[in-house]
């Protein structure tokens, strides 16, 4: 069981990302979209996917200051599919439903991702 930001983070990452890889469809429906009525959701999906399994491999294939930048980046996706989700929210493409859950999940992991780089300084 994750007892630290830093694991609770990578956990989350691999679920998430082989799950999008694995069964994009299914995935995206649990964050409320409409995989039927938009096909290339399974592509983006995987994008997704394997972007968090390498952020994940890389916070836990390194230490020092490469670790530090790992988690930076991190961060910093996070905080743009926070964006993302307010934006698509803004102009329509998103449901609000999914906005909101995909705005808070990016931003549970900027929390978990800020915890994990202050414990590694």
């Amino acid at each position: 069981m994750p007892t630290t930001p830093a694991q609770l983070l990578s956990g989350l990452r691999i679920a998430v990302g082989v799950g999008a890889l694995a069964v994009p469809n299914t995935t995206g429906k649990l964050f409320g979209m409409d995989t039927a009525a938009n096909p290339q959701a399974s592509y983006m999906a995987r994008l997704f996917g394997i972007r968090d399994i390498v952020l994940a491999i890389g916070t836990g294939a390194t230490a020092g200051p490469a670790k530090k930048t790992w988690w930076k980046l991190g961060i910093l996706t996070d905080a743009t599919d926070v964006v993302s989700a307010a934006l698509g929210a803004r102009d329509g493409s998103l449901t609000r439903t999914t906005a909101v859950l995909g705005g808070l999940t990016a931003a549970g992991a900027v929390a978990l991702g800020v915890a994990a780089l202050a414990a590694e300084e």
